[in-house]
C-alpha cells in the first residue's frame, strides 16, 4: 500500500537526518516529500559546515496533516531552532498527534515536540545535549538508539540512523495508533 510521508525541515537541518530517512521510505515504494516554511530549495548542515541544497517539493502553507501518513523531523541544532518558533509548523506537527499518525524524530528533532507542548508522559530520546529539556518538559527520557512510544519513534543521533529508520517504516506501517 503506497503512503505519503512530509519530512519537516528548513535550513540547517542535518543533511543525513533528512537523506538517509527519505530514501529509506522511498525505497519502500512510497513518497516522501520535503515540506518547509522555505520554497525553492533548504541548506543542509553536514556535521561540521553547510551541505547540499535540497528541493522543497512542498510549502508548509500549503500542505495538511491530513495530506499525510506520517511525519519525520530531521535533527540539527539550526533547524528545530527555527521550527519551533514557527506557529504553522507546530500546528502541523500536533495535528499529526491528534490524528494518531506516525511522527519519528531524530537527534535535537524531538525539541520542536516541546515547543508543541507534546512530550508530557512520553517515553523518548535525543541527543544527550536536550535530554533535561525534555525531562522538564515532563518526558520520560532513555538512552537508547531507538524508543517508541504509540506511534512516536524517536533516536539519539546519525549513528543510530539504521534503527530509526527501521522502526520508523514498521510504525508507518502500522498506521494510527
Amino acid at each position: 500500500m503506497s503512503k505519503k510521508i512530509a519530512i519537516l525541515a528548513t535550513n540547517g537541518f542535518e543533511e543525513v537526518e533528512l537523506s538517509s530517512p527519505k530514501e529509506y521510505l522511498e525505497k519502500q515504494g512510497w513518497q516522501a516529500d520535503v515540506v518547509s516554511p522555505e520554497s525553492g530549495s533548504i541548506k543542509s548542515w553536514a556535521s561540521t559546515d553547510w551541505g547540499k541544497d535540497y528541493k522543497v517539493d512542498q510549502e508548509l502553507k500549503n500542505v495538511k496533516a491530513t495530506d499525510y501518513d506520517a511525519l519525520v523531523l530531521p535533527g540539527g541544532v539550526i533547524n528545530p531552532d527555527k521550527l519551533r518558533t514557527d506557529e504553522n509548523a507546530l500546528s502541523f506537527i500536533k495535528d499529526f498527534f491528534e490524528a494518531g499518525k506516525p511522527v519519528a524524530a531524530i537527534c535535537h528533532g524531538p525539541q520542536i515536540l516541546i515547543s508543541a507542548g507534546l512530550v508530557k508522559g512520553r517515553k523518548i530520546t535525543s541527543y544527550p545535549s536536550i535530554k533535561i529539556d525534555l525531562i522538564n518538559a515532563g518526558a520520560d527520557w532513555h538512552d537508547q538508539e531507538v524508543v517508541v512510544d504509540k506511534g512516536l519513534v524517536t533516536s539519539r543521533n546519525p549513528d543510530d540512523l539504521p534503527a530509526f529508520n527501521k522502526k520508523m517504516v514498521e510504525e508507518i506501517k502500522e498506521g494510527k495508533h
